[in-house]
């Protein structure tokens, strides 16, 4: 017991200070994606032919659609003239599905919701995770939330069992015909008011799933949708961002 006091000591705190201080994050980060239309050549289609999901479009303008990027690599690989990068900017999160098309300028971050759900929601948000048919990296991204990096807790916000204990649903995955039904129910054991928080290319499009039978490419359409929070899978970073912000717990140090 000594020994497990002294180790203890010895680590000292372990829980990031973010908001309050953004954590150091690794030279291979991949963030936010950023466009630059003005070095995209008029009759240059190298970066739309090589993006496995259709997230980019050039017809119009060059645009990078967030809740379809898988943040491959592969446009900017292939883009000759690097009018597509990756930047280490982890604020991805945003409260319009339009709201995730880029097309060069800022990235409109998710808002706080509205008046009549923050006050009852915003001290404390339960939530119920659904895995709707998803590779299990969402999944296992925002169950790090839990640990004592994280301490989401801290912010009032925790994961619960049953969605009769829950303000809300957080669903991964391309909703599968499987679990279409399973997902309906869940949502409608959510007392009212209830908020829905779409996770992952998976559950904002469909992500590599796009357009299979099996999937409904996503949670729009089969339910209201509150946050989304892009990523293949998003860094709990990013998740966790956009929960603050959501709940307006947001400082303006961290922007």
């Amino acid at each position: 017991m000594l020994q497990i006091l002294r180790t203890r000591l010895h680590q000292g705190h372990r829980t990031t200070r973010f908001p309050l201080e953004l954590p150091t994050l690794p030279d291979r980060y991949r963030g936010r994606p950023g466009i630059d239309p003005s070095r995209c050549p008029e009759d240059c289609r190298a970066c739309v032919e090589s993006c496995p999901t259709q997230a980019i479009s050039v017809d119009g303008g060059l645009e990078l659609d967030l809740g379809r990027c898988l943040f491959c690599t592969e446009c900017v690989d292939a883009c000759p003239e690097g009018a597509v990068r990756y930047t280490h900017d982890h604020r991805l999160a945003a409260s319009r599905r339009a709201d995730l098309v880029l097309s060069g300028g800022e990235l409109k971050l998710a808002q706080r919701m509205a008046d009549d759900l923050h006050r009852i929601l915003g001290r404390a948000l339960h939530l119920r995770e659904v895995c709707a048919g998803s590779c299990n990296a969402c999944d296992l991204d925002t169950n790090v939330l839990n640990t004592v990096g994280w301490d989401l807790s801290r912010f009032g916000i925790q994961f619960v069992a049953s969605p009769r204990h829950a303000d809300g649903l957080v669903v991964t995955g391309a909703i599968s015909r499987n679990m279409h039904a399973a997902l309906l129910s869940t949502y409608e054991a959510v007392p009212k008011p209830r908020i829905v928080i779409a996770v992952g290319a998976c559950a904002i499009s469909g992500g590599p799933f796009a357009g299979s039978p099996e999937v409904n490419n996503g949670v729009e359409g089969v339910l209201p949708v509150d946050l989304y929070v892009p990523g293949c899978p998003p860094h709990p970073l990013t998740i966790l961002d956009g929960l603050l912000r959501l709940i307006g717990r947001m400082p303006p140090v961290a922007g």
